[in-house]
Order: C-alpha cells, then sequence, then structure tokens
C-alpha cells in the first residue's frame, strides 16, 4: 500500500494540532500530583480504527466488528509495532526502536522523530480536557458511550460529542494505551491506559482516571490513539 493510500484511509488524517501548555497529573491510589509541561503535538480525533489497522498491517479482519469500530484486543507492543510501520509507509521517520523483549522495557521513544508514536500521559489527559478542569470536558451521555447508554459493546467512532478541540471518544467507548510506564518500582513494566471504556461505570470515565496494565495485556475494549509531535 502506497503512503498516499495509508493517509487517506482515515483518522490520520484527521489529526489535530494541540497548542503547548501544562497539565497537573493525579495518582489517586498514592494522592500524589504532579505538574508537567506539554509541547504542541497533534493527536489524533479518534482512536484507530479496525479499517486503519488492517489496512495498514495488510491484514484481514478476521472478526464480525464493525471497520468504524476502535480497533481492540491490541497489547502496548502491538500499538507501539503499528506506529512504527506506518510511519514507515507514510514515508516518516518511525518514533521507536524494539526487540524482542516480552516486558517491552528496552523500548526507546525518539520524541524529534516525526512519524507516529503513542501520546504521553500527560499530553493524553491535557488534550482530553482541552481547557476544562472538571471531571470531564461535558455531559457524560453527550460525550461517551459507557455502561449507562452503550447496550454492553463498542460503537462506531466519532458518533458522540467531541471536546472543544475536535477531539471525539476520549472519554468511554473504549480505553487508550499511553506511552509511560505506571509506576516501575511497585508494578515493573505495566504501562498506562486513560480514558474508561463502554463497559465502565462513570467512575471509570474521567478525565483523570488512570489504569495499567502489562504490555502483552489485551482485551475488548482497549484501543490507541496516535500522535505526533510537532503542532
Amino acid at each position: 500500500m502506497s503512503p498516499e493510500s495509508v493517509l487517506r484511509q482515515t483518522d490520520v488524517e484527521n489529526m489535530r494540532s494541540i497548542p503547548a501548555g501544562e497539565i497537573v497529573l493525579r495518582d489517586e491510589g498514592t494522592r500524589t500530583e504532579w505538574r508537567t509541561e506539554v509541547g504542541a503535538f497533534r493527536l489524533a480525533a479518534y482512536p484507530v480504527t479496525r479499517e486503519l489497522y488492517h489496512a495498514v498491517r495488510d491484514r484481514t479482519p478476521g472478526d464480525s466488528a464493525g471497520p468504524r469500530t476502535p480497533m481492540t484486543d491490541i497489547s502496548w507492543k502491538e500499538a507501539v509495532e503499528f506506529c512504527n510501520v506506518l510511519s514507515r509507509k507514510a514515508g516518516l521517520r518511525p518514533c521507536y526502536t524494539t526487540d524482542e523483549d516480552r516486558d517491552g522495557l528496552d523500548v526507546i521513544c525518539d520524541w524529534q522523530a516525526d512519524g507516529y508514536r503513542l501520546p504521553s500521559e500527560a499530553e493524553w489527559e491535557y488534550a482530553c480536557r482541552a481547557g476544562t478542569s472538571g471531571v470531564r470536558y461535558g455531559e457524560l451521555d453527550e460525550i461517551a458511550w459507557y455502561r449507562g447508554n452503550s447496550g454492553g459493546e463498542v460503537h462506531d467512532i466519532g458518533t458522540r460529542a467531541p471536546n472543544a478541540w475536535g477531539l471525539h471518544d476520549m472519554i468511554g467507548n473504549v480505553w487508550e494505551w499511553c506511552w509511560e510506564l505506571y509506576d516501575p518500582r511497585v508494578y515493573g513494566p505495566y504501562r498506562v491506559f486513560r480514558g474508561g471504556g463502554a463497559y465502565d461505570p462513570p467512575r471509570g470515565c474521567r478525565a483523570s482516571c488512570r489504569r495499567k496494565s502489562h504490555p502483552t495485556f489485551r482485551i475488548d475494549d482497549l484501543g490507541f490513539r496516535l500522535a505526533r509531535t510537532g503542532g
């Protein structure tokens, strides 16, 4: 597949420019807070869809889920690999160096590369909030698919209201992998994911909610969203 056809597939075309700023992150378990500066970057308006994922990987979908639903059952390591494959097909410099380490601890991110990558945790929450400071950027039933309205299934992207920066599904529908280790002193290689999913109660669908798992973990309400360095 040519770079041009890959970029036409979708969601990659729909990246939003996110201005520089700062965010205060909070871990509810340890009740600690830390302030982080965020440089200008670009973030996809939607999670990666099954349509895009299979087109980039030159694979035939093996399930009955719709092409415009978010790609789920995807591990952190597979998400990183996808970013590199897409970057190469688009003629961009890949962000990640990878190897066969099951724990993913030897993966290095080149934050200056122009290719696709996962957002940092700070980038994710900063973009999710889009200048707001409340629990969410809007009324839950209007912005998210969650336990109260999803009917127990993941829905097509972009069918709920976006935030002020034009980002859909930042809360609800599927959780999204971020770059960071959650707490390596306690949880070793576990990586962060954010945003809540279609099966979660309101408490799980908040801008500040953090969860974690091993980088090989897969489940049917966990996907990812593409980012690029630079505004």
